[in-house]
């Protein structure tokens, strides 16, 4: 029994170590359950400030906020994911030796992620038109297009960033490439509008372009019209954003190539 109890507490020490030697590991422990609370925490706070006959135009914001939330979600992860998965099938040294130029392999991650959110789009929106009567492209109408181009832009800058950090730090960071469009969901004015936020978190929010685009997509289903200067901060803070992430990408990839550490990251 007492062999037992110390083979146990052995594997408990293993996993524990584990949280030592990984910060991403432990800021995940906190993180998350954190996030979900600041989120509902603030729907929560919305519904209670409406009064009851603005509930039914509430339910229309949720449903749109939700298959633009997972446009942009889609987005990251068709970037980030099609690279991790190079590095999970050891893929990785056929494209070091391949005359595959590094924006070329961008490009044709962008261009696959547009095709999965297209699908799924498609089916969203049929689900939501058939069991919920919201018909997407009729309630967003032109703006429609403009607003999910600037999604995709924030989503493809947010797979690019959270792509450097696996090639940066290998396993101990994939967490987070399903976690990083998490860290920015509450401060995104995604299923609330922004003024429900505190004074210093809405600093916070302005500085992120997803923030503008679901203020302007609440401010289209409510009036069908949407502030023009919504488009243009989202889009020149998504080029900034894009540029900034492009750079940091490339540093992380020349640097782990030079080093020989990007050959190794399906081998860890």
């Amino acid at each position: 029994m007492r062999d037992s109890v110390r083979r146990i507490l052995a594997v408990v020490l293993r996993y524990l170590y584990l949280h030592k030697r990984s910060l991403p590991r432990t800021f995940e422990i906190i993180l998350w359950p954190v996030m979900e609370l600041l989120v509902w925490g603030f729907v929560s706070v919305y519904i209670q400030s409406i009064s009851q006959d603005s509930l039914s135009r509430i339910i229309v914001f949720l449903i749109n906020a939700m298959i633009f939330w997972d446009i942009l979600y889609r987005s990251q992860q068709g970037v980030s994911i099609s690279i991790i998965e190079d590095i999970w099938t050891q893929n990785i040294v056929n494209v070091l030796v391949s005359p595959l130029k590094l924006w070329e392999w961008l490009l044709g991650t962008f261009i696959y992620s547009i095709l999965k959110i297209t699908a799924i789009t498609a089916i969203l929106s049929l689900i939501a038109a058939g069991l919920y009567h919201f018909h997407l492209i009729d309630r967003m109408g032109f703006y429609f297009i403009p607003l999910v181009a600037s999604l995709l832009l924030f989503g493809w800058a947010l797979g690019i960033f959270a792509s450097s950090l696996v090639i940066r730090w290998g396993h101990a960071a994939e967490a987070l490439i399903w976690g990083v469009p998490f860290l920015i969901q509450p401060v995104s004015a995604i299923f609330y509008p922004l003024a429900i936020l505190p004074k210093w978190l809405q600093i916070i929010s302005r500085c992120l372009p997803s923030t503008y685009i679901f203020e302007g997509m609440r401010s289209v289903l409510a009036t069908g019209q949407m502030p023009k200067e919504y488009l243009w901060i989202a889009f020149g803070l998504n080029a900034v954003y894009f540029a900034l992430a492009s750079l940091f990408f490339k540093w992380m990839y020349e640097s782990a190539r030079m080093s020989g550490r990007l050959g190794r990251l399906g081998m860890d």
